[in-house]
């Protein structure tokens, strides 16, 4: 067992001395290129690869980037309803319909006679978050619209109006429609 299998092969009688002998000086070697030659055009294949790998790489970067801004805004809104909730006026005696412009729409929100004279006197801001209106006060509304400027109304102020008829008469901001 401990013979290798040159030597098996030989006392078969397969292969002769002379044979043996070429077998164990090897294959002559190998030529080498030469560095210094034209430079081969990558083919068509790698290329495509390549291509293929960066277009891959950007998509998925965007993706990334899109996931992360995602996550960004879902902790914005967690802070924002944290907010929200800590600070808002209970409205539970409310019974004064209190209405607001939002946009192009007219809002209806309910109120009592002390919030609906501090909502005049700028003491209490409009905050909504998920179609619902709540009262804040000035300072957290200021917070809430570093986050995100959307979530609180801003109430539109009458100073006159444009037609010269009703210069004389301003329209108080405490109205009540």
């Amino acid at each position: 067992m401990g013979s290798s299998l040159q030597e098996q092969l030989l006392k078969a009688g397969l292969i002769d001395e002379q044979q043996l002998r070429k077998a164990k000086a090897g294959k002559p070697p190998a030529k080498r290129k030469k560095k210094g030659g034209p430079p081969r055009a990558p083919s068509e294949s790698a290329q495509a690869a390549r291509q293929s790998a960066a277009e891959k790489t950007a998509r998925d970067r965007a993706l990334s980037e899109q996931q992360k801004a995602k996550a960004e805004r879902k902790v914005l809104r967690a802070q924002i309803r944290q907010l929200i909730e800590q600070h808002r006026v209970p409205r539970d005696d409310a019974e004064l319909a209190y209405h607001f412009v939002e946009g192009a729409r007219v809002r209806k929100l309910h109120v009592t006679e002390a919030m609906r004279e501090q909502l005049a006197r700028n003491r209490l801001a409009i905050v909504r978050l998920d179609g619902r209106y709540d009262l804040v006060p000035p300072e957290v509304a200021e917070r809430i619209r570093a986050r995100d400027p959307a979530c609180v109304v801003e109430r539109q102020v009458v100073e006159g109006t444009t037609d010269d008829g009703y210069a004389d008469h301003p329209v108080p901001d405490e109205l009540m429609w």
